[in-house]
C-alpha cells in the first residue's frame, strides 16, 4: 500500500481496518458464497467445517490487509483441486465487491477489492498454468497502482 494508492487515501496506513471489520466481511461474504447457485456448490462440497475455514479466512485477510502474519498456509493448493473456471472467479469477485461495499467504508472496500482482484488473477493464472493453459490477468484494472 503506497501513499499514492487511491484505495488507501482515507485510511490509517498502520490500521486500515479492524479485525472485527475483517471478520464481518469474511462471514457475510462466505454466507453469500454458500448460498450462491454457481459457486456455492463447489465450496460447500469441499469445505466440511465452515467455522474452522472462516477462522482461517479471517487470518488470511488479516495477513493480506493488516500484514499481521496470522495466516500460515498455501492458499493456492486447495483451489487447484476445485473445478474452477473464469466464470467462477467472476462471480466470486462480483459477490466480494458487493459485500465489501455493503459492510465496509468506501476506502476500506476499495482496498479489499483491489487485493481480491489481484488474488483472483493470481489464482486463475496459477490454476490455468497447472492445467497447461496460459491466462493473462483479467481482474486488476489497467493503470492500477501496484502496492
Amino acid at each position: 500500500m503506497s501513499p499514492n494508492d487511491p484505495a488507501s487515501a482515507a485510511l490509517d496506513p498502520l490500521h486500515p481496518v479492524s479485525e472485527a471489520e475483517i471478520e464481518r466481511l469474511v462471514h457475510t461474504f462466505y454466507g453469500r458464497v454458500r448460498q450462491d447457485p454457481l459457486i456455492g456448490p463447489i465450496f460447500n462440497e469441499k469445505i466440511a467445517d465452515w467455522d474452522a475455514h472462516l477462522e482461517k479466512l479471517c487470518a488470511f485477510w488479516s495477513s493480506v490487509v493488516l500484514r499481521t502474519g496470522r495466516y500460515d498456509g498455501r492458499p493456492m493448493r486447495p483451489h487447484l483441486m476445485m473445478p474452477l473456471q473464469g466464470a467462477h472467479f467472476d462471480r466470486w469477485l462480483d459477490l466480494f465487491e458487493a459485500t465489501a461495499a455493503d459492510v465496509l467504508s468506501r476506502p476500506a472496500a476499495d482496498l479489499f477489492v483491489d487485493r481480491a482482484r489481484r488474488i483472483a488473477d493470481s489464482f486463475e493464472m496459477g490454476i490455468a498454468t497447472t492445467r497447461g493453459q496460459i491466462k493473462a490477468p483479467r481482474h486488476v484494472r489497467r493503470g492500477a497502482l501496484p502496492s
